[in-house]
């Protein structure tokens, strides 16, 4: 190794991971007092890393947030017990029950922080961030969490929450619902204001939890400014600007209190309840309206943690008490003093409500005089444990009163509470505080329906889980007319607000004011729903949601009109809200732009139970110099009942050249099948014509998180015959994960009838399925794309329903069933995995996926089962004449002991030839068999098991696949007509990345090495999805026997970025004894097909192993191999000396010299070599036996390109090999 290159490596393999805290840096010499105060004081915002946070996330495109992707941002675990927090990705989790995400990403390569529980405690595991400073008032921190595992006992809650500590106390900010469901959620708290020095705590009890992506909202004081304050705002002593309705509105806006002064706000009426109730009252009715502080109320009440005012624990504020109601509706009235007439100006409200923890409670303000009651606000739903600020205007031409009422809504009780009540100088006390009674309500008219029920408009009464179920009920309709489906010139179609910030959705009126200057409906002065400025604190966006809905068909689909005019940080979303699990997710979205008018987009909404609730989300700059807008209009619902058939539902045959035809997303997974053509990024081409549709799904896309893209059809009438469903599908990639074709009878389960998992190449290949008539029973079929990881793409094409049968199946895994072979009947072979690990005798895991859930078929084959001479046989069905002979392959395992004899059987016209037969194999093993078939007539397979009379003795079967083409050599290929027999070995606990097999690549080689052209294929490994020091890419070939000598000979082809220091293409021999490595080369780039020639002796049985892996940096392109040809006892080289990729020995007196000198030095290099390792053999005489044990019966010679090398014996590190000898 070159000196200078030494210490370069060095640091390089020094160089942390991901996961390592880094060290915080202050380069411009910030005071303390402005580090980590959400604020750049320095010109690179260094004071503000390490804060719980970095000045930014590029991934997430969000300042002041932490994704963990460069480390801990500062947080550290200061848990007391062995359940703890700390960084984690799903590719390396030491306990593999992580997620199979991570949030940022959306990949396994993604990292957050987790906790896992290894044992029943109830320990408390705690995530601490480093000290912040001076959060304002509008701060909200936002995080994603996610339950993993079993393991909850959901007797203890809450299982997660987040605290505050400063000043000498901790409050509580969130706390987690009730819920198992282990999908990502959204953790959102507010700190209010704090003036000082304060952390932030998450703490866990029992179960895994991962958190990722934390965001530090609105969280710095306003910016000092130099410059004049703008019309609409107040100056702050600090220096800083604020709204003129933020000034004496009970918050500390400005950061220093000046906006809250006892100078500034004297003609301001402000009630904080510390010192009493300040003439308000609570009526004499059940419940009633308390006065209280956190500190003094009971663990565990569903009641504000904190008060407004002094933002802890000790502060005071007014509660509803709903320890002792019973499940039905309450009401509480608070009401003021009697005020007078605002004749002069008006009188405004502002006050600070919370109410969390249930969605049917409300709180409302009316005013009442002598002669009326009059409703002026209402807000209603679970809005999260904070103070939310609110303004009430009031214009009454007589004496009144304020009343606040409160209603607990059946079920589940929340917490209903008010805090720092301000009122304006308009609002004048009355003299003497005359008391106000309202004229009672005119009585209403008695309901014919239970209060559970609904009343339809014709007098009818329904269930209340009838109404938004878009199907009419009621005669008259009427329990659908406010379900969310609205042109809005009547109402807000029953959209109800639910937002908690700065901006809120209201039913507007067009005028030439503001924009839109017209609505969609009668393009004039029509109404629509749009957003305009709330009084809120928090800077977030504006949230309007629907009643619950549902269920609804597969078909449905909401129409609207939108009119969307922003900058590009403003959005307008439609999110589907499951409000049982209080997750949502994004159906539709709309980035900001400068359009000035209305368009129309339909959204799918699909099939779904109920109950569910639809959600506008958006966020614009109101306050900005550009004027921006967002408002929607003629929202319908299209074809959402569930009895509704559209006229296409039976047209399964589909090139979806013009559509999906019968086939429809399910719109309740994860990700979506996209209809795309070809040349593109998933696929060059499609099936049908080359240039057409096809369906696909992009595995690595960043907008496909999750597990599984469904496509569905509508339920069908059962076939009086039986069908074939043909279809052609492409399954590429180092990730590619499976494709499954399922059918699901009326009240049954799903049943897979047919699958297949794994790279299958960079071509279309045909895929069949019989489907049978079962009981007159309707039916729904389902193609299912299940992801196993990120890299990867799986597409479908040319669907086809045909009448009768489909023929035998020529390639089956036994994953779905047994593909029509059919077993005796007095010796049966069985289909079976060990998944449950129960079985006596079997193998651990079948050959497909490698794992114990995968399936293959059985025999066994022990004494008891199989008498000693009996036969079990399994015998598929007929298939066609063959023009040329083709390759039957399969893969087998026999059982320990005396397990019998398998046979392969080829009958034609009642004649069976014997092609292979099977007794005795090393190990319990899958190998591989393969027989070339030369039948000219109607054929059929038949598989034979004679018992031996063992114990516990089994022969397995697995992976039957029929090729067109002749059976190669073992160990050979030249992956023209498919992979003969090499795989990628995967294990699911660390992470498997597959070989792909494919022609003409990108990146990677242009032209194969057997036929030199684009249309020549090879097998291959995209670099790019393997980690810096993470799993390698195995490529394995069949079970080798021992050998004396043979030649291994293989072209393959390079192209690591140089920036990948480490990366290498590796051969090694595997085999009980170990792993033998034997041949490796470095990435290098654009050396086109290079060949390789290697040696081969071993003892016993073995494998062929080529591995590719990334080094320290990151990697990028392809490394690719092709024909592979294995030759056993050939001597790859005349004098058994030297690589010669020519297959020439060197030759003349000056070559007898080199190797002359050459087996001198090797003597040499051998002698040091011994001493080296006799003096680490007594270093580690005191090790465990563990850290010395090494695998035998290899020496530790590796052949590399041009050149013999000898490797670092056990110790040496990773240091490079001492001696290289040219030839």
């Amino acid at each position: 190794m070159p000196g200078w290159l030494f210490p370069l490596a060095l640091v390089l393999c020094a160089s942390p991971h991901s996961g390592v805290q880094s060290v915080f840096i202050n380069r411009c010499g910030c005071a303390a007092p402005k580090v980590c105060d959400f604020v750049c004081d320095c010109r690179d915002c260094s004071d503000e890393n390490q804060c719980g946070y970095h000045k930014e996330s590029a991934i997430l495109g969000a300042p002041f947030a932490c994704d963990f992707e460069e480390g801990t941002c500062g947080w550290k675990d200061v848990s007391t017990s062995a359940y703890q927090w700390v960084i984690d990705r799903a590719s390396s989790s030491p306990w593999g029950t992580g997620p199979s995400t991570d949030h940022t990403r959306g990949t396994n390569l993604g990292w957050y922080m987790a906790t896992e529980m290894r044992r029943n405690t109830f320990a408390i595991a705690r995530l601490r961030s480093p000290v912040m400073r001076q959060a304002a008032a509008t701060c909200e921190i936002r995080a994603w969490y996610r339950l993993w595992g079993p393991g909850l006992n959901e007797s203890v809650q809450p299982a997660l929450w987040l605290e505050l500590t400063g000043a000498n106390e901790t409050v509580t900010l969130w706390q987690s619902p009730e819920s198992s469901s282990s999908a990502w959620r959204e953790l959102v708290a507010y700190t209010g204001r704090v003036p000082g020095e304060f952390q932030v705590t998450l703490s866990s009890r029992q179960s895994s939890w991962q958190l990722d992506d934390v965001e530090f909202r609105s969280c710095g004081r306003p910016l000092l400014l130099s410059s004049p304050c703008s019309p609409g705002e107040g100056r702050c002593s600090r220096g800083s600007c604020v709204q003129l309705e933020q000034l004496c509105d009970g918050t500390d806006d400005c950061g220093d209190g000046s906006d809250e002064s006892s100078a500034n706000c004297s003609s301001f009426t402000a009630c904080s309840f510390e010192a009493g109730w300040c003439g308000w009252s609570s009526a004499p009715d059940s419940p009633f309206w308390l006065r209280n502080s956190s500190l003094h109320l009971a663990p565990g009440a569903h009641q504000p943690s904190r008060d407004h005012t002094t933002n802890s624990r000790t502060g005071f504020f007014l509660y509803v008490s709903t320890a002792l109601l019973n499940q039905s509706t309450h009401t509480a009235r608070l009401t003021s003093p009697t005020f007078q007439a605002t004749t002069a100006r008006p009188c405004s409200l502002i006050f600070y409500s919370h109410l969390d923890g249930s969605a049917t409670s409300s709180l409302s303000i009316s005013y009442q005089t002598n002669s009326t009651t009059q409703l002026v606000h209402t807000r209603a739903a679970d809005r999260g444990d904070y103070w939310f600020r609110d303004k009430v205007d009031f214009n009454v031409s007589e004496s009144f009163q304020i009343v606040f009422t409160a209603v607990t809504g059946a079920g589940f009780k929340g917490s209903l509470a008010l805090d720092d009540l301000v009122l304006s100088p308009g609002c004048l006390q009355a003299a003497g505080n005359p008391a106000i009674i309202p004229r009672p309500p005119s009585p209403e008219p008695a309901s014919p329906c239970a209060p559970e029920e609904f009343a339809c408009d014709g007098g009818s009464c329904i269930s209340p889980q009838l109404v938004c179920d878009f199907t009419a009920n009621c005669a008259d309709g009427s329990e659908e007319l406010h379900c969310g489906a609205s042109t809005f010139e009547a109402g807000a179609g029953d959209w109800q607000d639910v937002s908690v910030g700065q901006l809120q959705w209201v039913r507007k009126t067009a005028s030439a004011a503001s924009l839109p200057g017209a609505d969609h409906t009668t393009n004039t002065s029509g109404s629509y729903l749009g957003v305009e400025v709330a009084p809120g604190q928090v800077v977030t966006a504006a949230r309007a949601r629907t009643p619950p809905l549902g269920p609804s068909g597969l078909a449905c689909s909401l129409e609207l009109h939108y009119w969307l005019q922003s900058d590009p940080q403003g959005f307008l979303a439609l999110r589907i809200v499951d409000p049982s699990l209080g997750t949502s997710r994004v159906a539709w979205h709309m980035q900001g732009n400068d359009s000035a008018e209305w368009r129309q987009v339909t959204v799918p909404l699909g099939a779904r139970a109920r109950p569910f609730q639809l959600e506008l989300t958006a966020l614009v700059n109101l306050r900005g110099l550009m004027e921006q807008s967002v408002a929607v209009d003629d929202i319908v619902f299209v074809n959402c009942d569930p009895s509704f058939t559209p006229p296409d539902a039976s047209e399964l045959s589909c090139n979806f050249e013009r559509g999906l035809c019968g086939w429809y997303q399910d719109q309740s997974d994860d990700f979506e099948w996209v209809r795309s053509t070809g040349p593109g990024p998933v696929l060059d081409s499609d099936h049908t014509t080359g240039t057409g549709f096809f369906l696909s799904v992009d595995l690595a896309g960043q907008s496909t998180p999750g597990l599984s893209a469904r496509l569905l059809t509508y339920p069908q009438d059962p076939p009086r015959t039986e069908q074939c469903l043909s279809f052609w599908y492409r399954l590429d990639g180092p990730q590619s994960g499976t494709l499954n074709l399922k059918i699901q009878h009326d009240g049954e389960p799903e049943t897979v009838l047919w699958t297949r998992t794994g790279a299958h190449g960079s071509m279309w290949h045909l895929g069949f399925a019989t489907l049978r008539p079962q009981a007159l029973q309707r039916y729904q079929l389902i193609f299912e794309a299940l992801r196993h990881g990120f890299l990867g793409r799986v597409a479908l094409d040319d669907v086809t329903l045909r009448a009768d049968a489909c023929g035998p199946q020529e390639s089956c895994s036994f994953e779905a069933n047994a593909c029509g072979l059919s077993s005796s009947w007095q010796y049966a072979w069985a289909r079976k995995s060990n998944a449950t690990n129960t079985a006596a005798a079997g193998p651990a895991a079948d050959h497909t996926v490698g794992t114990a859930q995968g399936y293959y078929m059985i025999v066994d084959t022990s004494r008891d089962s199989l008498p000693p001479g009996q036969a079990a046989t399994l015998s598929s069905g007929q298939y066609r004449p063959l023009t040329a002979p083709q390759c039957l392959s399969f893969w087998y395992q026999l059982g320990p002991g005396e397990p019998g004899s398998l046979t392969l059987h080829v009958e034609e016209n009642g004649l069976q030839r014997r092609l292979f037969s099977v007794s005795s194999v090393q190990g319990d093993a899958w190998r591989q068999g393969r027989v070339t078939v030369p039948a000219t007539g109607a054929w059929k397979v038949v598989f034979e098991a004679v018992g031996a009379g063992g114990e516990l003795s089994y022969i397995a079967l697995d992976d039957v696949h029929l090729t067109a083409s002749s059976c190669p050599n073992p160990g050979s290929c030249d992956f023209e007509s498919d992979t003969c027999g090499w795989t990628s070995p995967s294990d699911p606990t660390l992470g498997s990345y597959a070989w792909g097999w494919t022609s003409a690549a990108s990146p990677g080689p242009e032209v194969d090495h057997t036929l030199g052209t684009p249309a020549g294929r090879y097998v291959y490994i995209e670099t790019g999805g393997l980690a810096p020091r993470g799993q390698p890419a195995w490529l394995l070939s069949e079970h080798l026997p021992a050998t004396a000598g043979a030649c291994l000979r293989f072209w393959y082809h390079t192209d690591f970025p140089e920036s990948s220091y480490g990366s290498e293409l590796r051969v090694q021999l595997s085999s009980t004894a170990g792993q033998l490595l034997v041949w490796r080369t470095p990435g290098r780039q654009g050396h086109g097909w290079q060949s390789g020639t290697v040696p081969v002796h071993s003892t016993a049985e073995f494998q062929i192993l080529f591995e590719v892996t990334n080094g320290a940096g990151p990697a990028g392109g392809t490394v690719a191999l092709d024909d592979i040809t294995y030759r056993a006892g050939e001597d790859c080289y005349a004098d058994g000396l030297g690589q010669v990729t020519d297959g020439n020995p060197p030759k003349g007196p000056a070559a007898a010299l080199v190797i002359g000198v050459v087996l001198a030095l090797v003597f040499l290099l051998l002698l040091a070599a011994s001493t080296c390792y006799w003096l680490q053999r007594r270093g580690a005489a005191g090790r465990k036996l563990e850290e010395r044990d090494t695998s035998q019966g290899f020496d530790n010679v590796v052949f590399r390109d041009d050149t013999i090398t000898i490797t670092p014996l056990p110790g040496d590190g990773d240091a490079d090999p001492a001696v290289s000898l040219p030839q």
